[in-house]
């Protein structure tokens, strides 16, 4: 697989040209590299200056507590009280305190553009891009609500904080939590600004800023206008960003707290007051809405989205490398309506319906037949994944392939019998090295891939060809055979296949030249969105958390 040069425009759901392009970073992933001098003043800085601000951070924070407890006594969680006096107090002393806390941790001064507007105006401020847990700055700067996961409030000393701000919670363990959710946040937006505003992240997760995900609908459903807010990092070293693959939570805390001076840039643009069709249509709403943010800030946006993760973070024995085009690939699949919800039955059919070709390679026109869908520039892109030769045709087994690492991402097994199945010769059922080669690229959503050693491995027998039998077996008594025989003989292909002028080196407290491979969870954003019928979104807040 591959990704084109030049491509098409794909249309949104409204049928409007898009003005995105592919974003040049994988946005799940973040790289930090440090020089021989950075390196040094971190050194330096660990034994000095972190200790001192994490001490100070964590006084500030246990200081919080006695006022947020004392400010929440006896209030209700359904409705709002007048703001008293000595409640108005106490929130100005919380907002000191969170302002000391940041600042001992580097933050020395925020700039703030525009200017914030009232409840009553905005009932929902919409903020992005999504990166890191130092997002929290806006909060404790507002003392807006936020959407947080049920689990939060009995945290010890955090939950008290957390339940200071009025927050709308979402229950895991109830299946109907998240329709209840979108109707608190209908109630509290439609309530003429008694409530506080209600601060979203409707990106769902955190990204490295490249670019902005596809904004999930929950923000919008309300139909009230809202505040687009934009969030910047303007550091020369980001050591802020917190990613699915990249420097984990502490990490993160010691690079950001051994820094001189950590600058944070927030600006709140204009009400958007939505039409009356963006009131009838969410996901047109959030679409104009992120189109305006994301030109506020100069970036790209993408369709990659929350479910995306699934994909970079599947446990599969066939790690997928840091920049897989099968993003890309899913991006489009999900936009074409191609992603079946009877899997395993389709993907059968579709590997019956390949084999019959025996290879035969397929032109756009045939690939739109195979898949009963009309030619498109989205079509185009996806076709242009596949036409590595650019001599205008494809091999359909390819996309059989990747819609199923896509479809069961943790499956590989599963994977490579249908591949087999697809490939394999009438007479013997076996493949050749080179069409495991493809089988592999496909599945791992790289341009080239060097099996030759995995290959020999498990022709035992040298017979040139294997069957999806010995390979099972193989990979039975080598669980970790892509680590053993793959990874080790592509040597870069988990700095990105797709870009791959991209290097990976990161700073941990244990190695200084670790990768940014690792893959840390950090799903702190729960879904509200009314609907999840593949049920990825929540099999994923499980596996991290």
């Amino acid at each position: 697989m591959r990704l084109p040069s030049n491509r098409h425009c794909a249309m949104e759901g409204d049928g409007k040209m898009m003005d995105q392009a592919p974003p040049v970073r994988n946005p799940f992933v973040h790289v930090l590299k440090f020089s021989p001098l950075e390196k040094a003043k971190i050194a330096l800085m660990t034994v000095t200056l972190f200790p001192i601000r994490l001490l100070i951070a964590a006084f500030m924070m246990l200081l919080a507590w006695p006022f947020a407890f004392l400010a929440s006594v006896g209030r209700s969680e359904t409705t709002v009280e007048p703001q008293c006096l000595w409640r108005r107090l106490v929130d100005i002393i919380l907002r000191i305190i969170m302002r000391v806390m940041w600042f001992a941790g580097g933050f020395h001064w925020m700039t703030v553009k525009g200017q914030r507007a009232l409840p009553a105006e905005a009932p929902i401020l919409t903020l992005a891009p999504h990166s890191s847990y130092f997002d929290a700055i806006p909060v404790t700067m507002t003392m807006s609500s936020i959407v947080m996961k049920a689990e939060s409030k009995d945290l010890p000393l955090w939950g008290t904080l957390i339940k200071y701000i009025r927050p709308v919670f979402v229950s895991r363990s109830d299946q109907n939590s998240r329709k209840k959710t979108v109707e608190e946040i209908k109630r509290r937006a439609h309530s003429g600004g008694e409530w506080p505003q209600i601060m979203i992240f409707p990106e769902g997760t955190c990204t490295n800023r490249s670019c902005i995900i596809t904004f999930k609908p929950g923000a919008f459903i309300p139909a009230v206008p809202v505040q687009p807010v934009v969030i910047r990092y303007p550091n020369k070293l980001d050591t802020i960003t917190w990613t699915w693959q990249g420097p984990g939570a502490f990490e993160i805390l010691w690079l950001t707290l051994c820094q001189l001076h950590n600058e944070f840039v927030i600006e709140f643009l204009p009400i958007y007051t939505p039409s009356e069709e963006e009131k009838k249509n969410p996901a047109l709403f959030a679409i104009n809405v992120r189109r305006v943010m994301a030109k506020a800030l100069g970036v790209p946006i993408t369709d990659y989205s929350f479910e995306d993760c699934q994909l970079a973070m599947a446990e599969g024995q066939l790690r997928l490398p840091v920049d897989t085009c099968l993003l890309e690939f899913a991006k489009l699949a999900r936009r074409l309506g191609l992603k079946p919800k009877n899997t395993g039955k389709v993907l059968q059919e579709f590997g019956n319906r390949a084999r019959k070709l025996e290879g035969q390679k397929l032109g756009l026109e045939d690939f739109a037949h195979f898949l009963d869908v009309p030619v498109s520039d989205m079509l185009r892109d996806m076709f242009a994944l596949f036409d590595e030769h650019e001599d205008n045709s494809m091999d359909i087994r390819e996309y059989v392939i990747a819609l199923s690492v896509v479809c069961r991402p943790a499956k590989t097994l599963e994977t490579m019998k249908l591949a087999f199945k697809m490939f394999e010769a009438e007479e013997d059922g076996a493949i050749t090295e080179r069409e495991l080669a493809v089988v592999l690229k496909t599945a791992l959503g790289v341009t080239h891939l060097s099996v030759s050693r995995l290959f020999t491995a498990i022709d035992a027998e040298d017979t040139g060809k294997i069957t999806f039998d010995k390979f099972r077996r193989f990979v039975e008594q080598n669980p970790d055979f892509a680590e053993e025989y793959l990874y080790t003989e592509n040597a870069g292909l988990h700095s990105g296949p797709c870009h791959s002028h991209q290097t990976q080196s990161s700073l941990s407290p244990l190695d200084l030249h670790g990768t940014a491979t690792s893959k840390t969870a950090n799903g702190i954003c729960p879904d509200f969105s009314p609907s999840d019928p593949d049920g990825t979104i929540d099999g994923l807040l499980k596996k991290h958390n």
